[in-house]
Parts: C-alpha cells; structure tokens; sequence
C-alpha cells in the first residue's frame, strides 16, 4: 500500500495535469479551478478514510467538523444569542469530530466499500451537490469539481494496486485486487448502501447537461489538440533546432478556444 506522502503527492501531479488542461480550455473561472483542483487532490486521499487512526481519517473528519460546524452557525445566525452560537456551533464540531468518526470506523474496515469504483461514484456526486447548492457554483462547474474528486480517487486506487505488484520478486502481494473494485463483494450490504446512497445523490445532483455537452463537444477538444505543442518554438525563445527565435510569442501562439454561447453561461462556465 502506498503511504500518504505518496497519495497526495500522486494527486497533485494527476490534478495539477487536469488543472493545465481545464485552463488551457479556459471554461472555469480561476478561483474555481483551484477549487476543484483541490477536490482532486483530497480525492487522492479519501479512500484511506477507512484507516481509523490515518492522517486523511483525521483530516477529513476535521474538515467536515468545521465545515458543518460553521453552516450551522450562519444558519441559525439571526435566531439565537452569541452564547447559544457558540454552543450550537462547539456541539456541531465535536459530534462530526468525534461522533460521526466513532461511528464510521465502527462499521467500516480497510480496503472495504471506500476502497471501490462506487465509493469514488458516491464522494463525485457529493462533491457536486455541495459545489452547487453551498458554494454557490454554476452546475458545469460543481460536476467538473466531482470529476476531479473522481479521478483523485481513482488515482489512489490505482496506486494500491500498483503497490501489490512485487516487481523483485515478480509476484503478487496478497493485497492485490482488493483496492481497485466496483465492488466489496466480502460485505454485499455495505456495498449495496453505498450504491444506494450513490443513486440518491445522483438524483439530488444539479443537472450534468452542461458538462456533459462540454466535455463531449468537439470544439474542446480539437482546441485543445491546437494548443497541445507550441507551433514554431518553445517559450517563445528556442526553436526545435536550438537556435534563437527573435519573433514576439503573440505572433505564433495558438488561437484561444472559443466556446458556443449556448453550451456554457456566458461562453463558459459562470464563476
């Protein structure tokens, strides 16, 4: 099993490639992209929420204490005294801090459901549901901040296998097969919540419409093809024979991708 410094680190270099290509695209506005190149790097450490005394255990549950936490306290902002805030706003944080991870780890194990292609399908939707309907962003970007949290994901799968692969010994660990899954065929009840709770948060999902018609347009992806290499020479500077370029690099760089109204707000995803 890779460790958590190579988690993250594998979800930044994997984020950071989708983040180049998302703004190459020029579809989301720049506070938006580092919101959802982070959802992808915390996706590359989700599957490990099951380790009950790991780092993204800790983190996440962490994270979701003061986030709820703090939703509760603008909640309930106008109806109660600054005293009852605080409580209300402390017994939020403990409950999800403590509570909810007792609970967690009580029914949950190590490369159990959270270590599966559903559990990854699962955190997408959420991911979406809570870019939307708390943060507020347009329904083309909070899918696209779930894609990331997916492919984050899937990366850390990915990872486990590929540490079960003893390349020495040129053999399999027993661990092999137990990360990459759609699947936790060993607990069919947890796996068949999970999905359920999935299909749920589908449902309750904004409309996927405009990224779906983004990704899938051919526009995008002839223009990105455009803009893959440099047309003459390499930062404006070396050409492919070493020798120095004197032409600014505004006459030979690519056209912007320019997208159609009507796919996205405003030509692209609203900010």
């Amino acid at each position: 099993m890779a460790n958590f410094a190579t988690h993250i680190g594998a979800g930044t270099v994997v984020s950071g490639a989708l983040a180049t290509i998302t703004l190459a695209a020029d579809v989301i506005a720049p506070e938006n992209l580092v919101a959802v190149t982070l959802a992808g790097v915390l996706g590359s450490v989700l599957p490990d929420i099951d380790l009950k005394d790991s780092r993204a255990s800790r983190a996440l549950f962490s994270g979701l204490a003061v986030f709820f936490s703090f939703c509760v306290l603008f909640i309930n902002a106008a109806q109660y005294s600054i005293a009852e805030l605080w409580l209300l706003w402390l017994g939020s944080f403990l409950l999800i801090r403590y509570a909810a991870k007792a609970l967690f780890h009580r029914f949950s194990y190590h490369r159990g459901i959270w270590h599966s292609i559903t559990a990854g399908l699962f955190w997408w939707f959420l991911t979406a549901i809570v870019f939307h309907y708390v943060l507020g962003t347009h329904e083309g970007v909070a899918w696209l901040g779930g894609g990331f949290m997916f492919i984050g994901y899937l990366t850390h799968l990915a990872l486990d296998e590929m540490y079960s692969v003893n390349l020495l010994d040129q053999r399999l660990k027993r661990s092999f097969g137990s990360a990459m899954k759609l699947f936790d065929m060993r607990k069919p009840g947890d796996s068949a919540a999970v999905a359920a709770l999935a299909i749920i948060l589908f449902l309750l999902a904004p409309p996927s419409k405009p990224f779906v018609d983004g990704i899938s347009s051919k526009q995008l992806w002839s223009g990105l093809h455009e803009r893959l290499l440099p047309r003459d020479d390499w930062f404006g500077v070396w050409g492919a024979d070493g020798i120095q370029i004197g032409r600014r690099r505004e006459e030979t760089a690519p056209r912007r991708i320019e997208w159609v109204g009507q796919v996205f707000l405003g030509g692209r995803f609203a900010a």
